[in-house]
């Protein structure tokens, strides 16, 4: 499967410059994007769209980042991309579902109780309905049967083609998710915003007290976040020569991975 790296939504939260890192996944049934980013309908109604928080991460919203277009640029149409598989709901990471409304939309029945089934008080402030409020085919899955590379709970998501896993990765909200994803020599890991720095990784030193503050903060669970933090740096160390670890806002992790696309 050919993946194309996409930056769907710059953010200059204070201190940092963020990225929305959206991959577009080519598969023999159609186009697959892994997170949607800021959407047309973003951009154009951002106060009831995307709500205070845009105060905070400061977007860019710029129409030529969004998913839709950089796809159109690619030679193909928005039809094309028959399903998303979203690594949670966060207003950053699904307001492009409404430029793909024919879409099957994928994430895991927790994530679908947090938000849209039986949201608690904080999940309703967190979350903006509007986003989904055209009605978008939601497929909802329970990783749990599975483990993959030491993750116990995976599904592989052959509905949409072999090589497309989702992986239970809870703590940032109820039920986040990562996505790997086989791109013939290597596999690809998304994390989500199981980690927001690289440096999670490796040198925690180097990971920005606001970064570190706005990801405490947020977290549905400090916990599992901090546990989701151990596993994927031990994942990193073990340097499988056949994996590579991104998330959805770290820059440079973004422009590595489509250096080497």
């Amino acid at each position: 499967m050919k993946v194309h790296h996409l930056n769907c939504g710059t953010m200059h939260p204070p201190g940092s410059r963020l990225v929305c890192h959206v991959l577009l996944i080519e598969t023999a049934n159609g186009l697959v994007l892994v997170d949607s980013g800021y959407g047309l309908g973003d951009i154009a109604d951002p106060k009831r769209r995307v709500g205070p928080v845009r105060h905070l991460v400061r977007p860019v919203f710029a129409p030529d980042e969004t998913a839709v277009r950089q796809v159109e640029r690619l030679g193909f149409r928005r039809d094309d991309v028959r399903h998303i598989v979203v690594t949670h709901f966060d207003v950053d990471h699904i307001g492009g579902l409404s430029d793909f409304p024919d879409a099957q939309v994928h994430l895991t029945a927790d994530e679908a109780r947090g938000t849209v089934h039986s949201p608690s008080w904080r999940e309703r402030i967190r979350y903006r309905p509007l986003q989904w409020a055209h009605g978008p085919n939601l497929v909802e899955h329970r990783p749990d049967g599975d483990r993959w590379r030491g993750f116990a709970a995976a599904r592989e998501l052959d509905m949409i083609a072999p090589g497309i896993v989702l992986i239970a990765l809870p703590g940032h909200t109820r039920g986040h998710a990562a996505v790997a994803v086989d791109a013939g020599t290597r596999w690809l890991l998304h994390a989500g915003d199981a980690f927001y720095h690289h440096g999670t990784l490796g040198d925690r030193s180097a990971i920005p007290a606001s970064l570190r503050g706005m990801e405490t903060f947020i977290a549905y669970d400090g916990k599992q976040v901090r546990d989701n933090h151990a596993r994927l740096a031990e994942l990193y160390r073990q340097d499988d020569p056949d994996l590579t670890i991104v998330n959805a806002h770290d820059p440079v992790l973004y422009e590595k991975a489509r250096a080497s696309a």
